[in-house]
């Protein structure tokens, strides 16, 4: 994962300190992108601690479609769990909650629960965009495992979470916004490109790119293809000040060998997976690093 620990190298030698929405601040790139070859192991990062399961977790609920934090938290997922919080804190049913405190009432409280309704839910991101786009019924997972099947050489292998019609009513427009899917020419290895927006490079950027190289992972399985390569290009990549020691840490930091990422073999269809069929197996890191998100 040198590429990685390259990138932020770069980030700070040459990036411009810039003022962001969040009030942080951040020192920026614009354009960079790295290449990780999925066959030499799976690109989840050594040089902190990681865990597969809320990655894959996410991933499973992008896939189903899901846009409310309910199925993460009965998960105990967290990553989301900020930005339908500062909704809530905005609301005239705010009481002085704690972020905990939410967060624990909507794990209290079942799935068709009026405040779990209203105050889990994101708006129409990811998931909705994946397997509804613009609620028009356009499922693009399911589009993409077709035209990989049956038309492997087309260059429209294409998921698009980026919907400027629907964008102001999500919480978070998506960063990991465009992915373009390509086959080999002898129709033994998938490949997958991500466009990124915006890209936390410290806190979200590692999670992004053991998500994606896992979905194409997924994907090769059940279209009958190899995992290759996965390419993330990222528009705005950008570390916030307040990380700066710890990616400093980070860097000084020799990555170890990558582990090995199993999949059931049985699973024949992408919306078939479960968070038990996805294992990972020699997952070896130095201790976790720690960083406060800018929401």
């Amino acid at each position: 994962m040198k590429q990685y620990l390259e990138m932020c190298q770069y980030i700070l030698d040459h990036g411009e300190d810039r003022d962001d929405r969040t009030g942080t601040g951040t020192r920026s790139v614009f354009g960079y992108q790295t290449r990780y070859d999925l066959r030499e192991g799976f690109p989840l990062m050594t040089t902190k601690k990681m865990f597969l399961r809320p990655i894959a977790e996410e991933l499973l609920w992008f896939i189903q479609g899901n846009t409310n934090i309910k199925y993460l938290v009965d998960r105990n997922v967290k990553i989301w769990n900020e930005w339908p919080y500062e909704i809530f804190k905005a609301s005239k049913d705010y009481q002085g909650e704690s972020l905990d405190e939410f967060v624990a009432k909507i794990k209290a409280l079942p799935e068709n629960d009026p405040f779990v309704i209203q105050y889990g839910e994101l708006g129409p991101v990811y998931g909705r965009q994946w397997r509804n786009f613009n609620n028009e019924g356009i499922d693009q997972v399911a589009k993409l495992v077709d035209s990989l099947t049956h038309n492997p050489f087309s260059r429209r292998h294409i998921i698009c979470a980026w919907n400027p019609a629907e964008v102001d009513k999500m919480a978070l427009p998506p960063c990991h916004a465009f992915l373009q899917f390509y086959v080999s020419h002898d129709q033994k290895y998938l490949s997958c490109q991500l466009y990124q927006r915006s890209a936390d490079t410290f806190l979200g950027v590692p999670f992004n790119i053991a998500s994606y190289a896992l979905f194409t992972a997924m994907l090769a399985q059940v279209c009958g293809y190899e995992a290759k390569e996965f390419v993330h290009t990222i528009g705005d990549a950008h570390i916030y000040k307040d990380h700066f020691d710890v990616v400093k840490e980070q860097i000084s930091r020799v990555p170890l060998p990558l582990c090995q990422l199993k999949l059931n073999p049985e699973v024949k269809s992408i919306f078939d997976f479960k968070i038990e069929d996805i294992q990972i197996e020699n997952y070896q890191s130095y201790g976790k690093l720690v960083g406060k998100v800018s929401v």
